[in-house]
């Protein structure tokens, strides 16, 4: 078994047994077959993707920060893997993410992998009063527990998820969910379809958003790329590339990384608590700037991703164990319209 595999299968366990468990404590549990989240593979011959299904009672993901909806556990091309766990293990009582020893311990609402994406801002919490009701797209109906801002670190009451659909295909999963909350407003359909390109070594997902509701949907969606690409520590081999001048809002601590015109280089390997984050601007309101590549110029192993529509905002987040790329999209939409928006990977080795 790889180190990959291994991940995976103890992720998968990890996230099946309750919150308050430590999984990598003393207390053995037998997990089911019945008892692991429901997932699907799609394949073409060149790539093979797992998928994990969102399902309110055994699903992978079931917090309230990212959209439950097609959540990406592994994409394997000619012998690279790119996905799996960033972290080794969770614990309910940590806000986002935390180091202890050798560990990197993740939150409940940060506990997730893959290109896992996320729509910013929910729908209806700052007009909600304490214990009235919000929505979260992709998640469903929340409660709104005190008048403290929102926080997608905050794990919130679920009063409805909604009503989840999936239809499974050979080389695609569609995904909708339907949600109305006549309290707050809000409804909508939200449907996402992931799909292997035929002949190609290439993902695309695709996204609609129907607007059922009373009120205007007023959000960006970003997708976080969790890339663990063959499992290999962020530095000097990974070169990340972009299409226009890269303008940071904050230049990376030059002993870690440093900007060369449209590419961000890594320095050193990092370790420990080392991180590199930061804001990029110098991006257009063309679609053509939606254009990341990140490559492992060791291997020559990497991933481009395009979209549809043009970067709303941009940042680079990065530990020991993964390099996210953020791009964030606009996808507001009034009430009786839909929006649609689809993100294309393309995975490469280069020289093959």
């Amino acid at each position: 078994m790889t180190r990959h595999t291994k991940g995976l299968a103890f992720l998968a366990f990890a996230l099946t047994m309750p919150l308050s468990q430590d999984p990598a404590g003393g207390t053995s549990q037998t997990v089911t077959t019945s008892e692991l989240p429901p997932t699907a593979e799609i394949s073409n011959g060149l790539i093979r993707a797992k998928l994990y299904l969102p399902d309110a009672n055994r699903g992978f993901y079931r917090s309230t920060r990212f959209d439950w909806s097609g959540v990406i556990a592994s994409v394997e091309f000619n012998g690279h893997q790119y996905y799996g766990p960033w972290f080794t293990r969770t614990d309910p009582a940590v806000r986002d993410f935390i180091y202890k020893g050798t560990d990197i311990i993740a939150s409940a609402q940060s506990a997730v992998v893959g290109p896992a994406e996320e729509f910013s801002r929910p729908q209806g919490y700052t007009d909600a009063k304490p214990g009235e009701t919000f929505v979260k797209i992709g998640v469903g109906v929340l409660r709104k527990p005190d008048d403290t801002n929102y926080s997608g670190y905050a794990n919130y009451a679920i009063i409805d998820p909604g009503k989840w659909s999936v239809t499974k295909q050979a080389d695609a999963v569609e995904t909708v969910q339907t949600l109305s909350d006549p309290a707050s407003g809000y409804g909508y359909e939200y449907r996402k379809t992931v799909r292997v390109s035929a002949g190609r070594p290439e993902l695309v997902i695709e996204h609609s958003l129907r607007n059922t509701g009373k009120l205007p949907l007023q959000t960006n969606q970003y997708n976080h790329n969790f890339l663990v690409l063959d499992g290999a520590a962020t530095g000097p081999e990974f070169t990340i590339t972009v299409p226009f001048q890269i303008q940071p809002s904050q230049p990376p601590d030059p002993k870690d990384a440093e900007i060369r015109g449209n590419q961000i280089v890594y320095r050193k390997a990092l370790a420990g608590e080392d991180r590199v984050a930061f804001g990029i601007q110098g991006f257009g309101k063309e679609p053509k700037d939606y254009d990341v590549k990140v490559e492992n110029t060791k291997t020559g192993a990497g991933f481009r991703v395009r979209s549809d529509r043009p970067v709303a905002s941009m940042s680079l987040w990065s530990i020991r164990s993964v390099i996210s790329m953020e791009p964030f999209v606009d996808v507001s939409t009034e009430p009786g319209a839909t929006t649609t928006w689809k993100f294309t990977y393309t995975y490469f080795v280069a020289g093959q």
